[in-house]
């Protein structure tokens, strides 16, 4: 039998890349999945999956805005029923030199990637309690979240602030059977690793495109970029019930690139 038949799975950041990839896995495995993103690309996606067979929406929301979080949980409850899984997965970045860097970049990508885990996982709590059987919230974070890397030090702090925030709801809802872990992907084969490769190879040195990216493949022990699927498992399995016990924890999915 599919691990979550009969759950409803709300993903943040499901346009694209990890979050499309984990609302698949959810929807192959028997949730009702719906994924919410700031562009109207989401629908597609949804679209997709229920083509595939499986139960997908789509909602377009911006993760910083709390009036539209709490419109994005009230929509899951309309088509779906109770909230059992939220999956914050929405996440920007930039790279700059700290002289070029502006201020409205860093509190964009503190926005998005620390304040908007907060609203969601405010939302997802107050809607799991709501049928007091329990629930998981599965936090994004990054391979940042672990060592801060250069140019970005925006989006290390979100990151960081992503482990903070996890940790802290973990301790205050555990009692409550409603488990809050995160995961720190590291280089992963998406769109914004596309930007990642071009931006900071531009900084870096004279890199063509793809050059970089696949110098940085070669430090990391299994030999090869991650992809969303791999991510997903693990999202799998923290969302399902062999991981009744696991909360507070954030496990690292970069094929061994950092190791702690």
């Amino acid at each position: 039998m599919p691990r979550f038949t009969d759950k409803t799975v709300v993903i943040t950041g499901a346009s694209r890349g990890i979050g499309a990839a984990i609302a698949r896995r959810f929807a192959s495995e028997g949730a009702a999945v719906l994924l919410a993103a700031n562009e109207p690309l989401v629908a597609e996606v949804a679209a997709r999956i229920e083509a595939e067979g499986g139960r997908a929406a789509s909602f377009v929301a911006d993760v910083t805005d709390k009036a539209q979080v709490v419109a994005l949980y009230d929509e899951a409850e309309r088509r779906f029923g109770a909230v059992d899984i939220s999956v914050q997965n929405a996440g920007v970045i930039t790279i700059a030199r700290i002289e070029d860097m502006t201020e409205a970049e860093w509190d964009k990508v503190l926005a998005v990637n620390t304040k908007g885990v907060f609203l969601c996982c405010q939302e997802a709590i107050r809607r799991i309690r709501k049928h007091g059987r329990g629930g998981r919230l599965i936090n994004t974070a990054s391979g940042q979240a672990r060592q801060g890397f250069v140019f970005t030090p925006h989006y290390a702090a979100s990151k960081f602030g992503v482990v903070g925030v996890t940790q802290s709801l973990a301790k205050e809802v555990a009692k409550e059977g409603i488990t809050v872990n995160a995961f720190c992907p590291g280089i992963i084969d998406t769109d914004m690793w596309a930007y990642n490769d071009a931006a900071w190879g531009k900084l870096l040195g004279d890199y063509k495109p793809g050059e970089l990216m696949a110098e940085w493949v070669q430090g990391i022990p299994m030999g090869r970029a991650g992809s969303g699927e791999d991510v997903a498992g693990l999202v799998a399995f923290l969302a399902s019930d062999d991981a009744a016990y696991i909360t507070g924890q954030t496990i690292n999915v970069d094929g061994g690139l950092i190791m702690s």
